[in-house]
């Protein structure tokens, strides 16, 4: 399995997710510049936090036009697993590939924290180690990451069980029926705004990010078993 990690100017969060990779899957993870054409070789795609192009316009507004976006496009459409955490979700929305938009918190500070999640759906390569209605701690640090959608999108990603982390008890940021993490209609393309690549040991506060790894490198080898 060949997995890399895209790096936007200004993403701040590449080498944690490269770490994560590394400690929990066994896996060396190349760190892609954004003005690569070609990621057909990758089976596991990582979009990072950060702050891409200094967050100028909107979050992910401008590294939405990176040269790398096309080839994501192209390999979401092939199958390929793609993950985008904080900044990396941002730009998954803005370029199209997650239905929605991301909004200032609506307490209009950055908040840095380890919140709940529950896991609600297990049926993806994305949570297929996780039990459905699990709680789990995952870290969060973000000013925009209150997600917003129509009435009909949100419902259409209801029926599809396209949710697959709310927040638990506790809002961060006035997201749209505490909604903290959804996926394609493929369920290859995951967005979240929590940090799972910072969960992945109990002496960063919380090892809930591990299934995640976990749950992707299970998920492929089955596929290509």
């Amino acid at each position: 399995m060949k997995t890399a990690v895209v790096v936007f100017p200004g993403s701040n969060c590449d080498v944690d997710a490269v770490r994560a990779i590394e400690d929990v899957m066994g896996l060396q993870a190349d760190m892609v510049w954004h003005s690569e054409t070609d990621v057909s070789a990758y089976d596991f795609i990582f979009l990072p936090g950060g702050f891409s192009y200094g967050d100028y316009l909107r979050t992910g507004a401008i590294a939405q036009f990176s040269p790398i976006m096309k080839a994501i496009r192209e390999q979401a459409e092939q199958g390929t697993y793609i993950l985008g955490v904080c900044n990396g979700f941002q730009i998954l929305l803005e370029a199209g590939l997650l239905p929605g938009a991301m909004r200032h918190n609506d307490h209009l500070q950055f908040r840095c924290d380890i919140v709940p999640l529950s896991v609600e759906q297990v049926d993806t390569p994305f949570t297929g180690n996780y039990q459905k209605g699990q709680i789990i701690q995952i870290p969060i640090a973000h000013g925009e990451g209150n997600y917003f959608a129509d009435e009909e999108t949100l419902n259409q990603l209801e029926q599809n069980n396209q949710i697959l982390f709310r927040y638990h008890e506790t809002n961060p940021n006035g997201s749209v029926r505490n909604i903290a993490g959804i996926c394609n209609a493929k369920r290859n393309v995951l967005g979240m705004m929590p940090h799972p690549e910072r969960a992945v040991h109990e002496w960063l506060g919380s090892a809930d990010g591990r299934a995640m790894f976990q749950s992707i490198l299970t998920a492929w080898r089955e596929q290509h078993a």
